[in-house]
Formats: structure tokens, sequence, C-alpha cells
């Protein structure tokens, strides 16, 4: 799950990581008395979605203008600011050319920053630790510092069974650079930070830029996500979850229980697995098709589950064509076939379905279907099911 950066600053101040101040904004009005409550000599508005470059993006209605990221001197330069993104679309590299509503502002304090740098904490899974990614290449992005120069990212891991301790954060310190005052705020930081990502059950924390103001490290920016898994024991952060930032098949997915992920193809897919689901999106794509969705039903799935995935799928308008590929293990075919039949009555199937079954009562579930006077494809193998599909998908595109 993620949230947004002034939620993120509220969860790091809780820790005692230094940020800067700042209030949230639901409407122009909201951030005009935030930037008079402050009445600092300069402010920052900026716009809260969630993704990444919007100092960098554009607003639809003003493609040549500014970002969504605005010094402003006065308070009416904050009202102008506030103006211009609020209600507006924000595309940035990370959203996709439609880019995303701006629905709420974080208004900031603005500070004199003397250096940038990049922080964030992850799990390293080669590991089985927590790792510290710092560098002083602050501000840009960690793929392209990653690239070009690879020796400007420090990496320190942190056994979870030991935790924390100050050559940790001593050994990001200095590898910063920093020095005497500079190395107490950083460690203190560091330490904070990680607390914060522990006991929060974060998957990840990004600072980009983290400053120096003075002699203080603060987090200028922050990112958070979070293990869905582990929210059951964070209700606070629950509750923080923005529905509108999230596409509206995902927010059905998720009261299902189901797993899964919009794309921009045309051929719908329903799985059982993770592995198995990503298997079936390369192998459309090898066969010249393009998948419309990850979608991931799990190995409990009932048939209410399957027949509200399969209604997920056909909800969006550019699915021409869709594969069903089930290997049932812990789920059974025939309940699969008893769900997707019973979807497809429901919703008028109007497009081709290739179904591929195999495991745990094939031969029922392949019955089912048979008997039940809809045109289903019948598929013996994934590269078979995967070239059907394609092929029935093209052949429906040019009859329409």
């Amino acid at each position: 799950m993620n949230i947004h950066e002034y939620q993120a600053k509220e969860l790091l101040k809780k820790y005692g990581v230094a940020v800067p101040d700042g209030i949230p904004a639901m409407s122009v009005d909201e951030a005009v008395k935030a930037a008079e409550s402050m009445n600092a000599s300069l402010y920052v508005v900026k716009a809260q979605i969630h993704a990444g470059g919007r100092g960098a993006g554009h607003f639809t209605d003003n493609p040549e203008g500014k970002g969504g990221v605005r010094l402003c001197k006065t308070v009416d330069d904050v009202r102008a600011a506030a103006e211009a993104m609020m209600g507006k679309t924000l595309v940035t590299k990370q959203t996709g050319p439609e880019g995303k509503e701006v629905q709420r502002l974080y208004v900031t304090d603005g500070v004199d920053i003397e250096k940038e740098y990049y922080c964030s904490v992850v799990l390293d899974r080669g590991t089985s630790r927590v790792t510290f990614m710092v560098s002083t290449e602050g501000g840009m992005e960690i793929e392209e510092v990653a690239e070009e120069n690879p020796d400007a990212i420090i990496k320190v891991s942190v056994d979870p069974a030991t935790g924390m301790s100050g050559f940790h954060a001593r050994r990001l310190a200095f590898g910063l650079g920093l020095e005497g005052a500079q190395v107490k705020s950083a460690v203190k930081f560091f330490t904070n930070l990680y607390k914060c990502f522990i006991e929060t059950d974060a998957s990840i924390v990004e600072i980009n830029p983290m400053i120096l103001v003075g002699d203080e490290v603060m987090a200028l920016d922050a990112k958070m996500n979070f293990d869905p898994n582990a929210l059951f024991r964070h209700k606070d952060i629950a509750e923080m979850r923005d529905e509108t930032e999230e596409d509206e098949n995902e927010q059905k997915a998720h009261e299902y229980d189901l797993a899964y992920v919009s794309l921009d193809g045309n051929i719908g897919c329903m799985v059982n697995g993770a592995g198995l689901a990503m298997s079936t999106m390369d192998i459309i794509k090898l066969s010249g098709g393009e998948p419309a969705n990850f979608l991931d039903v799990g190995g409990g799935a009932t048939t209410e589950k399957v027949t509200a995935a399969f209604k997920i799928i056909l909800s969006d308008p550019n699915v021409k064509g869709i594969l069903v590929n089930i290997f049932g293990g812990i789920m059974k075919c025939d309940v699969i076939a008893e769900g997707v039949v019973a979807a497809a009555k429901e919703v008028n199937l109007s497009v081709p379905l290739v179904v591929r079954l195999e495991g745990t009562n094939v031969e029922k579930g392949k019955e089912i279907m048979a008997n039940s006077g809809l045109p289903i494809i019948s598929a013996d193998n994934l590269k078979d099911a995967a070239e059907k599909v394609v092929q029935a998908t093209e052949e429906a595109m040019k009859a329409a």
C-alpha cells in the first residue's frame, strides 16, 4: 500500500526523523490558510499524487508550464500555485500519459539547502537483511545513478536479528562525506529511520532528496510503501489509504482478495499463482499479443471469487479476448470452470474465451465448460492457449 508524501512525513516525524514543517491542504483555500499560519519567508507547494517526478512533470491544461512542485515567495503566490494544481491532471514519467488528478496539496516551509543526498531503506531478499542505500547524487533517480555511476551508491546491510547499531549509521554518514555535528545528526536520522521502517512494516522508505540544512540532516521528500499483509497490525496506516489514487478495478480486486494489476494490452488473463501469471503474460507477448492485466485468483478461490475476477477483466473496454490458465493443485479445475461459466453468462460474454485447465478435477472442469453452451475454446497446453487466444482476438477485432 502507498501513501502520500505528507502522510509519510507525519510518520517519520513521529519517529524523530527531521522533516521541514508542512501542512496538507484539500482545497485552494486550505492551502492559503496553511501558508498564512506558517508565516514563512519562502513556501513550497507540492501536488500530492502516488507518483514520482512531480517537479519535472507537467499539467495537461498547460504542458509548457511549471510542474507539481513550486516555490512561492508570498501567500498570493501560494494561492496562484494551488489554483494551477488543484483539480488538474499532472503527468509525470511514472503516471503514464493519462496522468493523475491532483486532489491534495502540501504546503511546506522553504529551507536553505546546502547539499542534497539520496537515501532509501529496502528489504534485500538476497541477503535477507534490511539494506540502506545512500548516495551523494541526491534528487536523481537511483536507477540512473546505478547505471551511470554505480560507485556513488553506498550500501549498508543490517541484520534484523541484531538491529541497527551506531557503526551502521556512522558508516553511512562518513560515506556521504559528512563531518562533525553533521555526523551526529545523520546517526540520529538513520537510526530513527530504521526504527520507523521496522515498526511500521514498511517495504520501502525512500528519501529523495535527503538534505543538509546547516548541520542538520532532514528529509525533504518521502515515499513509503507498506506490506499489505501486515496492515492488520497498523489500522492507523491502513486508514491513510487514498482510494482515489487507485485503479477502480484494482479496488474491486482488493475487496475479493485478488491480485490484479491493469496493463495496456487487449488480452485479459486469469491465472492461479503469481509465477504462472507472469509466464502466461510472457507467452502471450511471445505469441504476438499484449496482456491487458495481471490477475492471480490464488490457490483458495471460490466460485464467487472467480466470477468477480472474470467481471473485473471484462469491465476493461480494451479487453478483446480472454485467456484462463489454471493449474489445479489446491485450486480445483471444476471450481474455476463453474466460476467462468457463471460469469460469462451473467455478463453476456462477447469476446473470445480460451481456457487451459490442468490438474485436480480437470476432466470434470472440461465437462462443465463443454456442457455450458458457451463458445469456449479449449487448449491443451500453455503455448497452444496463447496462440489460440492471440489468433481469436485478432480475428474478432477484424470482424468488428
